[in-house]
């Protein structure tokens, strides 16, 4: 295990890549541990980028990103971070799993940022038996919770325990470096870091969103009504059943989401079916069936329907034009010259 009660000696950081990855951790991952250096005038980091097979890897803005090694090649280091996509069990291979299981056996700590949690879980490094906890991006949560209903997803920015490190992406990862630095070598270290990047530390147990910080009752109240409804997402409650979760009487009830939300207790309750479900589709490949059981339809043209009414295009459209998107970013060149031939012979 490695021990945080002293720095050690120039602690490495793998990142490990995978497709439609979020660019915008990365960079803030790097730049932390560049910045550590630079003001510190000497090399206390360092740090190499991964991808599976070595070749460049497009992040989910649609840039393309070099990386210094393949998962095989990659030197040994202190702490290795898998960067997690858009299609975070799509590109969970052997190889992979081993190489993450391979660095956990040797003490690293390793971690997932965004949907990386997916891997560990997989790897059988996190959401385990003696600590069900994990965090994952908010939008992935219930796939995740599809793919591991074992498992539990805690709202909060970030999480470090043992040697174990997981984060929700974006700004989160920033703060979790932070605390990685701290931990590392010093709070002051760390403190400097923050200020060149003009950021204020948050702390590890910061909910995700931003629009559930007021403390007011009804506030509370919306949360708790929200995350009912997510935890019952295939066998949706009825309003009466709603009202005895949340603990108040329906006329109540009814305010509070016309409110909070604009919308009736069971409209809201279709949303964020629909947002599960359109959610699912995006990071998961399950059937159209599936999905729109895991949501509570029981019958796919109603689903259809009402999919298609809230994002505008079928389920079916949806997949197709977001996966046409990623097939296009691979390999441009190749698909490039592909057309062109076939202009040729037409």
């Amino acid at each position: 295990m490695t021990d945080f009660s002293r720095p050690l000696s120039a602690p490495r950081f793998n990142f490990l890549l995978q497709p439609e990855f979020p660019l915008n951790a990365l960079i803030l991952a790097a730049d932390a541990l560049r910045i550590a250096n630079q003001n510190s005038g000497a090399q206390l980091f360092q740090w190499c980028f991964v991808s599976e097979t070595g070749a460049q890897m497009r992040a989910s803005n649609q840039m393309w990103f070099g990386v210094d090694h393949a998962l095989d090649e990659m030197p040994r280091a202190d702490v290795y971070l898998l960067f997690g996509g858009n299609l975070p069990t799509q590109n969970i291979s052997r190889r992979l799993l081993s190489r993450l299981r391979e660095a956990a056996r040797f003490g690293a700590i390793v971690g997932g940022v965004d949907t990386g949690a997916f891997a560990l879980t997989r790897a059988g490094l996190t959401s385990t038996e003696a600590d069900r906890a994990t965090v994952v991006h908010w939008e992935a949560e219930a796939s995740f919770r599809e793919e591991f209903p074992t498992a539990t997803c805690e709202d909060r920015i970030y999480r470090i325990g043992g040697n174990r490190a997981h984060c929700a992406g974006g700004v989160a990862t920033l703060d979790m470096m932070l605390d990685l630095i701290t931990r590392l070598y010093n709070e002051a270290l760390a403190n400097e870091v923050a200020n060149a990047l003009i950021h204020t530390r948050r702390s590890d147990i910061t909910g995700q969103r931003g629009d559930a910080r007021e403390a007011s009752e009804q506030t509370r109240l919306a949360d708790r009504l929200i995350g009912v409804m997510e935890a019952n997402l295939d066998f949706p409650l009825t309003l009466a059943q709603l009202t005895e979760a949340i603990g108040i009487p329906e006329r109540s009830l009814i305010r509070l989401c016309r409110r909070s939300f604009g919308e009736s207790p069971m409209r809201l309750y279709l949303h964020t079916r629909l947002q599960a479900a359109r959610n699912f589709l995006f990071y998961e490949e399950y059937s159209i069936k599936e999905v729109a059981n895991a949501c509570g339809f029981s019958y796919q043209a109603v689903f259809s329907r009402a999919f298609k009414e809230q994002f505008g295009q079928t389920p079916r459209a949806f997949r197709a034009a977001f996966r046409d998107r990623q097939r296009e970013s691979t390999r441009p060149e190749l698909r490039r010259l592909i057309s062109a031939l076939d202009r040729s012979e037409a």
